[in-house]
């Protein structure tokens, strides 16, 4: 087990360093100069010589390998830079900003599970039923749809119903949870919506396998009662692909918010991230990146040994 994690977590080194390299070329590739956002150039009001001492100043008149050797060694020390935009250092803002997208993942994790698995059942113990044709087809079109789409359509529907706006202070959790709550129910719903669709479709799908075993069959007849086939012949042994699930959707929730908390405009990593690459914030933009690719690897190692350790059947050998 001690290997296979050394493993995991090796391969987890690798792809962070991919990730590194990927963010810094691609913040250099896109069109903008951060030298020309600094500077207010746009109005054409800056001569070449004062671009030119912008960006001696910030670096960016180097090699790029120079640069991202520089950008490396402050990263592998924890020291993700400052921001060009706001003069902060990064790992402040972040500090700042992520307990609202933490809440909005776990809110929207919390949604997905909590509708998700009792859909998937019902829609499995009635199989084939219109009941269960209109929970896929509702599925099927979580899956489809974009969470910042069905971003837009709750907007929409709020304004229209409700006249509602933007808050334009956004209460931390710590501060008043139930406005807090009410607050970030309305995003977590949005992103959480394909989670919720992705676990009823497993859901469904594992305890169609398991209700056709002749252990079930072998409940039935010795007449025990229905609930309890269901619940814990059925979904007490469906249960563990759909948490694997559980613990991959939570990593990718965190990817997802960039573009849903900017239709929102919730102040957390998505949109500090978004508004780091509309402004060529490279120190920010590539820190909350990382950031970001950080979670989602510590959750998928997570996720991989918590498998052996939730299924006795699964054994991990040392390579």
């Amino acid at each position: 087990m001690l290997a296979y994690l050394t493993q995991r977590l090796a391969v987890g080194a690798v792809s962070l360093f991919g990730v590194a390299v990927a963010v810094f070329l691609i913040m250099r590739v896109i069109p903008g100069d951060a030298a020309v956002m600094l500077s207010g150039a746009g109005g054409g009001v800056v001569s070449e010589q004062e671009l030119q001492d912008v960006r001696h100043k910030l670096g960016l008149d180097r090699p790029l390998p120079v640069q991202f050797a520089d950008w490396a060694a402050k990263v592998a020390v924890l020291q993700l830079g400052t921001s060009l935009r706001t003069g902060n250092r990064v790992i402040d803002d972040a500090a700042r900003r992520f307990p609202y997208t933490l809440q909005i993942v776990v809110m929207a994790m919390v949604l997905a599970v909590v509708g998700g698995i009792p859909l998937g059942v019902l829609s499995a113990y009635r199989a084939g039923s219109w009941l269960d044709q209109g929970l896929r087809l509702v599925s099927i079109g979580g899956l489809a749809a974009p969470s910042f789409w069905i971003g837009l359509i709750i907007i929409l529907g709020l304004i229209w119903l409700f006249e509602w706006s933007a808050p334009l202070v956004w209460e931390p959790f710590w501060v008043s949870p139930l406005q807090s709550l009410s607050q970030l129910v309305w995003p977590a719903l949005a992103v959480g919506f394909r989670q919720l669709a992705l676990i009823a479709r497993m859901t469904r799908s594992m305890m169609l396998e398991v209700l056709g075993e002749d252990y079930v069959r072998t409940a039935r007849a010795k007449g025990v009662a229905e609930a309890s086939v269901v619940l814990r012949h059925g979904l007490q042994n469906a249960l563990l692909p759909v948490v694997t699930v559980i613990g991959f959707e939570f990593s990718a929730l965190f990817g997802g918010l960039i573009v849903t908390e900017s239709v929102f405009s919730v102040p957390g990593l998505g949109q500090y991230v978004v508004d780091s690459i509309l402004n060529r914030d490279y120190p920010a933009a590539q820190g909350i990146v990382l950031i970001l690719a950080s979670f989602v690897v510590v959750s998928n190692v997570t996720v991989d040994m918590m498998y052996g350790w939730l299924d006795p059947r699964v054994r991990v050998q040392d390579a």
